[in-house]
């Protein structure tokens, strides 16, 4: 029960990583508020972390509007009286070539991946200074990095969540927030892809998913750091799975054991030191 006491806000949380993210949180003992905007898929989300026996709060959240991310976690705070962990998985990714991409669709993409991760963080940024600290998690992929036909606007929320944590872990650290991102590390369910979709899907094709509440552990290890010790980073659940199941959560720490991107990982380290020591 290591985040026993803690409550966390989990966005995107109705299906697939999202869910199982909050999943993880909730059976390490973190009271979980679920949004998505299906709330259909909300619901079927918030039965689960009920039958694992988490403390949970279902609430309808766009992202891409400001007003009504400062409602949810005033709703939150209101409810729990503070928020540890703020986890901005909600994402709008049709894949379209650019040419296709209406002005519309551009605007629309950014305002939920990047938007949401700026609306989450505004919406927290005063609760979590006045009690002392927090956790603010993005999701990474390899979109983060690199560049993929179909996914123009995407890829550029996606780097753009990175610029954005670099550079306001800067400002954070004297307030004890950390911000970071944590991508999958394994082949996870594609995001398109419901909760009725995923009936129809064969079993061997699943197979090669990791599964999603597994993934979860390495939110649950990151949030549960002290926030000065880790800022500013990109980390990727896979190898982090893969070490608690070999090592346990009081692991010896080694870039490596926390993320495929070792030298990026380690330069930021430095970059963050050099500005904070």
């Amino acid at each position: 029960m290591l985040l026993d006491g803690k409550v966390a806000l989990v966005t995107g949380a109705g299906r697939g990583f999202g869910s199982g993210i909050a999943r993880a949180l909730g059976r390490a003992g973190a009271k979980v508020c679920v949004t998505d905007i299906d709330d259909e898929e909300l619901a079927q989300s918030a039965d689960d972390l009920a039958a694992d026996g988490s403390a949970t709060l279902a609430h309808h959240l766009d992202v891409s509007d400001l007003v009504a991310f400062e409602a949810a976690v005033r709703l939150v705070v209101e409810r729990w009286g503070r928020l540890d962990v703020l986890i901005h998985n909600a994402i709008f990714m049709p894949l379209i070539r650019f040419e296709a991409t209406t002005p519309e669709l551009w605007w629309g993409q950014l305002r939920v991946s990047l938007g949401g991760l700026y609306n989450g963080t505004r919406a927290v940024w005063d609760v979590m200074k006045a009690q002392g600290g927090g956790h603010i998690i993005g999701i990474a992929s390899g979109s983060s990095l690199r560049g993929y036909k179909d996914e123009v606007a995407y890829c550029t929320g996606k780097h753009g969540q990175d610029g954005f944590v670099k550079a306001l872990a800067l400002e954070a650290a004297p307030y004890r927030i950390a911000i970071n991102t944590i991508g999958p590390g394994k082949p996870i369910k594609p995001t398109r892809i419901t909760r009725a979709g995923l009936a129809q899907i064969p079993e061997e094709v699943k197979a090669g998913w990791a599964d999603p509440v597994e993934l979860g552990k390495a939110f649950v290890w990151l949030a549960a750091q002290a926030p000065e010790r880790f800022s500013g980073l990109r980390f990727d659940a896979g190898p982090i799975v893969d070490t608690l199941a070999a090592e346990g959560y009081d692991f010896a720490f080694a870039p490596e054991k926390v993320t495929l991107y070792v030298d990026d990982f380690v330069s930021r380290q430095q970059w963050y030191a050099s500005y904070t020591d």
